[in-house]
């Protein structure tokens, strides 16, 4: 299943795995010694796997490219005090930024706006906002233990579906 999970995940958001501002990412520590980059495709990859496991119908599409998009603040958040403090500003900012660079729709715009809930206090409107919000903790749990069995790998070599 990782495998599957994998692929989708790349099949999805393959445009926005190697844009310039995603691999950018990749200097960024998010939780413990896990980057940006890798926590946007963990989160996406748990999303879809929890999807699964529960069997629910959401746009796969959707909720993978808001995941990777989740995000998506662009700067240094140990270092740099980005338009206020970090958990209760980066999720505007990644939306923004986001808008700027790619097509969001509305469902990948609410599944970047309401990831950081309750933090944030307005609720996700849809299922796949409220998954993908589920993956981000579940992520940052694992990564900040650095339980590596739990979490997912980007392959640039992969196939794409």
């Amino acid at each position: 299943m990782r495998n599957r999970l994998i692929r989708k995940v790349i099949k999805y958001g393959a445009d926005i795995l190697i844009s310039e501002n995603m691999l950018l990412e990749k200097a960024f520590i998010q939780h413990g010694a896990t980057n940006v980059f890798e926590h946007s495709f963990n989160v996406a990859c748990i999303s879809l796997f929890i999807v699964y496991i529960l069997h629910l119908k959401v746009r796969e599409r959707d909720l993978v490219r808001g995941a990777l998009l989740h995000d998506y603040f662009l700067y240094d958040w140990h270092k740099d005090d980005h338009e206020g403090p970090h958990g209760f500003t980066h999720a505007r900012c990644a939306l923004k930024n986001a808008r700027r660079d790619f097509d969001v729709n509305n469902v990948e715009g609410d599944i970047i706006e309401k990831h950081m809930f309750p933090l944030n206090i307005a609720p996700p409107k849809c299922r796949e906002s409220a998954i993908v919000c589920a993956a981000d903790k579940a992520s940052a749990v694992i990564e900040f233990f650095r339980i590596k069995k739990l979490q997912f790998k980007y392959d640039e070599n992969a196939p794409k579906s």
